[in-house]
């Protein structure tokens, strides 16, 4: 996995969550009527809404690129926010920012657009110093793609998934998933589902038999499980990447190469309801 990447996952991953954000969730997940709280993530990251703040405004092109996603009730939009492309020294990058619009908690929506700019700000300028760097008439052969994909748009849940994929000596891909109560307006993360940590090893031994059932019934399927392998898949991080679909089941995702060859791609388990129902704060969102 390149290097560069692994940085941006992890600080994806180290945007502090307010201790009373499990409080908030767990009352969503009981359905019980409770009074919205809001609350703002600490940011030092405004200015890096400079490089691209005017586009929309200014941009017709940027202007039709609007994908507006409504909703029934509240009417919550992402729109592209930015797309930029660049190509050089047979090098390029291609990078779209979405932009949430239509929720109440300011603090949330600020917070994951200026996380959303900063991100593909990044992009744009290691690849720019990437370029720089290479000897006149030297070619780069870097190819940068960042995008989104509305996964999951019900009356209770919006998730947002963000994708970067880098080509090099070799690629790597990275996936991020923000899933958002539309209605308490918090966002959900995978800890706030559960009672407490005895998740991590339910869903991992659940999706080592998953593995373990792929690998003796499709031909190509490989997963690294064994000791002879690497680095053998043990258990799931406690932030694993994870999403909700529409049909209120609980996806696990992998990146490319973390629990597989590259040739397997990026890699979802679908855990049954059963195998956590009892570990669950509620069944709002998973049932």
């Amino acid at each position: 996995m390149n290097e560069k990447i692994e940085k941006l996952k992890k600080q994806y991953h180290d945007i502090p969550i307010p201790d009373e954000l499990d409080d908030v969730v767990a009352q969503a997940l009981s359905s019980h009527p409770r009074k919205k709280k809001s609350y703002i993530w600490p940011s030092a990251i405004a200015a890096a809404a400079v490089i691209f703040i005017t586009t929309v405004n200014v941009s017709p092109d940027a202007a039709n690129a609007m994908a507006k996603i409504p909703v029934l009730g509240k009417v919550v939009e992402v729109i592209t926010f930015d797309e930029l492309k660049q190509e050089e020294k047979h090098s390029r990058i291609d990078v779209k920012t979405p932009s949430i619009s239509g929720l109440e908690n300011k603090g949330l929506q600020t917070s994951l657009n200026e996380k959303y700019i900063k991100e593909n700000e990044q992009l744009y300028e290691q690849f720019k110093k990437e370029m720089k760097t290479l000897q006149k008439g030297e070619k780069g052969n870097v190819a940068v793609s960042s995008g989104y994909d509305i996964m999951t748009d019900t009356d209770d849940l919006l998730v947002v998934h963000r994708y970067v994929e880098e080509s090099r000596a070799s690629t790597s891909s990275v996936n991020q998933y923000d899933t958002i109560d539309k209605k308490h307006e918090v966002l959900v993360t995978l800890p706030s589902l559960f009672k407490d940590k005895s998740y991590i090893k339910v869903i991992s031994e659940n999706i080592k038999q998953q593995m373990k059932d792929q690998m003796k019934h499709e031909e190509g399927k490989i997963y690294w499980l064994t000791e002879e392998d690497m680095d053998p898949f043990k258990e799931i991080a406690e932030n694993q990447s994870f999403y909700i679909t529409k049909d209120h089941k609980l996806r696990i995702v992998f990146d490319k190469y973390k629990v597989a060859p590259g040739y397997m791609g990026n890699i979802e388990f679908e855990i049954p309801t059963d195998v956590i129902s009892n570990l669950l704060v509620g069944k709002r969102y998973i049932h």
